[in-house]
């Protein structure tokens, strides 16, 4: 079972227009609660290794220690989209406090809730 803020590793495969693609490393953010009924699919969103010069509200900068990410990488928050569940490879670790906090704030910051 997957739960909210676990780092996965995905294939998004395939990609259409600006969409990321390829087998890559997402952070689940759906709610619990449909983790726990087993809902056929999961809100992620998709982290990157392309790593943007400044600070942005639409990416949040990840280390390695601690998330199962091999390289310095970035959440792609305006990104976010539902997955098929069989679309989920392996667990590789989970966000740290701190950044499910940054990325629930910004989550709520660009859609407006």
């Amino acid at each position: 079972m997957k739960k909210q803020f676990e780092i996965w590793l995905v294939n998004l495969n395939p990609s259409r227009g600006v969409e990321p693609g390829k087998i890559r490393p997402a952070v689940v953010v759906q709610t619990n609660l449909l983790n726990q009924v087993n809902h056929p699919s999961t809100l992620i969103c998709p982290i990157t290794s392309q790593l943007s010069k400044e600070d942005n509200i639409l990416r949040i900068r990840l280390g390695v220690f601690d998330t199962g990410l091999d390289k310095s990488s970035e959440i792609l928050i305006d990104q976010i989209r539902a997955l098929d569940n069989r679309r989920f490879l392996e667990k590789l670790g989970e966000l740290p406090k701190d950044k499910a906090f940054e990325l629930r704030e910004k989550l709520t910051s660009i859609l407006d809730l």
